[in-house]
């Protein structure tokens, strides 16, 4: 089959559009990875920061009380020390997460304490009331509880992808193709 000029120069300029077209989607890429690892790390670093002041213990206080899984916490402590030591265990689960390139490991190890951390926090919106009345409740969230948690759904996401990220730089491939190199 033969090919008028137009169409061969067609051929081989698509090549070289789509390597640049995925040169640019890498980078992209590249920092999207960036800005959810250190955004994370940010958004839990802030937060946690924050836990040492008396307003942020009395604003999670009925959360914490409500919870099935925290709220022992104030049969220990008083409220503004528990407060305290989930704002430290938050600064170093952000610590742990933000040393993916130098120790993968613990990165993992804080991506997963990031997971658990969130889907506790996402479980205050069944056991805290968190609906609107006024709107009819479920679905409508209240701006109390409802409001403050649901971006937890976001942050469990970004660290279920540092936990996978941090983990494929542990171990790149799979044990079964390592094995047969």
């Amino acid at each position: 089959m033969k090919y008028s000029l137009p169409e061969v120069e067609i051929q081989y300029a698509l090549p070289e559009v789509n390597i640049r077209k995925a040169g640019r989607v890498a980078k992209i890429e590249r920092l999207g990875a960036i800005f959810l690892r250190y955004g994370l790390v940010v958004a839990i670093g802030w937060i946690a920061a924050m836990k040492v002041t008396e307003y942020e213990a009395k604003v999670i206080q009925p959360l914490i009380a409500h919870s099935p899984f925290l709220g022992w916490g104030y049969n220990v402590w008083s409220v503004h020390h528990f407060t305290m030591i989930i704002g430290a265990i938050e600064v170093s689960i952000a610590i742990l997460i933000a040393l993916r390139r130098w120790f993968p490991t613990a990165s993992a190890a804080g991506s997963l304490g990031a997971v658990f951390m969130f889907l506790t926090t996402l479980s205050f919106i069944i056991t805290t009331p968190g609906w609107e009345p006024t709107l009819g409740g479920f679905p409508a969230l209240s701006g109390d509880v409802g409001e403050f948690l649901i971006k937890d759904l976001v942050l469990l996401g970004a660290a279920l992808w540092t936990l996978a990220d941090s983990l494929s730089a542990v171990s790149p491939q799979p044990n079964f193709l390592r094995n047969h190199e």
